[in-house]
């Protein structure tokens, strides 16, 4: 499993508080491993609660008709690494 960035480890503490994740915490989440389905088994609830956090925390909206979401939504280090380029805040 590879070490986390800075900027993953803060994505991971957003879907943990922002999800209220029992039992998991951001150091526990692996940067490759799928967060729907198998992985950290979130589904579409919880991408539009997570969309609304990242918008809140970093300053730009992610909208549900993206034709890559699946891939931004595909694992934390996608997830971090789309927030690295697009935040404001």
């Amino acid at each position: 499993m590879s070490e986390l960035t800075p900027l993953e480890l803060e994505v991971g503490h957003l879907i943990v508080d922002t999800l209220n994740l029992e039992d998991v915490s951001a150091a526990d989440i692996a940067a490759e491993a799928p967060l729907f389905r198998e992985g950290l088994g979130l589904d579409s609830i919880d991408a539009l609660e997570l969309a609304l956090a990242i918008s809140r925390q970093y300053g730009f909206q992610l909208r549900s008709d993206d034709e890559n979401n699946a891939r931004i939504f595909s694992s934390l280090r996608a997830l971090a690494a789309h927030i690295a380029q697009h935040r404001v805040n």
